[in-house]
């Protein structure tokens, strides 16, 4: 085996808790998009047994609806304030 092709074991002695914190630092919008997303099915689970005279596949398209739009609009928040940091407010050499 030849020194070229040994593979540093440094990055697979991470822990999944140390994993997760790297990935959230790395894109900080994607774990706010999950507890968007948990937090709209959570609240239409309460909501579900309140509803009145709405059926339930209405109910279910209104809460897929809004997951989605949190989970994208967090996406697109993201990906803005990537493009700042990348762009406009790195220093110039």
């Amino acid at each position: 085996m030849s020194a070229d092709n040994d593979v540093s074991l440094s990055t697979y002695d991470e822990t999944s808790g140390s994993k997760l914190a790297r990935k959230a630092k790395e894109a900080p919008f994607v774990p706010i998009g999950i507890a968007g997303f948990a937090a709209i099915v959570a609240y239409g689970l309460y909501k579900l047994k309140s509803r009145v005279d709405t059926k339930m596949s209405v109910h279910l398209i209104h809460m897929h609806v809004g997951a989605q739009g949190f989970v994208v609009g967090a996406m697109t928040v993201g990906m803005l304030y990537s493009m700042y940091w990348e762009y406009w407010a790195k220093p110039k050499p």
